[in-house]
């Protein structure tokens, strides 16, 4: 395998460590829960990515490297993913297959961890056939749509300054149409 080093703000990623250190930061920002040791070995271990040995070496640099958290409660080790995990992993997902970041998924799911909610609010605008300028908001649960709202506007300031705003008082429209409708 190819010994490139990738570096980002400090930290270096030799392969074949990468992508032992990306599975691990994958699981761990993937689940509202926090994983043990065990846990995540059982899965890295099952899929035969790698040995006990290494694999115990990756959690090491990793928290070296300040991208995890060690915990110890009761003879058992659980870990938790940094800021400067999820940076790193945000830059360097794309390096994980995606036939591997479905393993992962399915491998919580089966062991009864919920995956993160993950709430985001997209805005953006166009300009219609007709000229007009339309926003296009809308609230992103788990990659699935909770609401998306359309409208026009007067004018490329007013889409721009919407769309703006539309981060920030999102989630208080949702609930007042919610407390409206319902």
């Amino acid at each position: 395998m190819n010994q490139k080093t990738v570096y980002e703000r400090g930290f270096y990623m030799e392969t074949p460590f990468t992508i032992y250190k990306l599975i691990i930061l994958y699981m761990l920002d993937h689940t509202s829960d926090v994983l043990s040791n065990s846990q995540i070995s059982e899965f890295v271990l099952e899929k035969g990515y790698t040995n006990y040995f290494r694999l115990q070496e990756t959690f090491s640099e990793l928290v070296e490297s300040g991208l995890l958290t060690r915990n110890s409660k009761a003879n058992t080790t659980f870990y938790t993913i940094t800021e400067e995990g999820r940076h790193i992993l945000k830059y360097l997902e794309q390096d994980i297959s995606r036939e591997i970041r479905e393993e992962i998924i399915e491998f919580l799911a089966q062991t009864g961890h919920r995956e993160k909610d993950e709430l985001t609010a997209p805005a953006s605008y166009y300009i219609n056939p007709r000229g007009q300028y339309v926003v296009q908001c809308q609230i992103m649960e788990n990659q699935d749509s909770v609401l998306d709202l359309c409208m026009s506007m007067p004018g490329l300031e007013a889409a721009q300054a919407f769309c703006a705003g539309w981060q920030e008082k999102c989630f208080d429209i949702y609930e007042k149409i919610m407390e409206e409708l319902l």
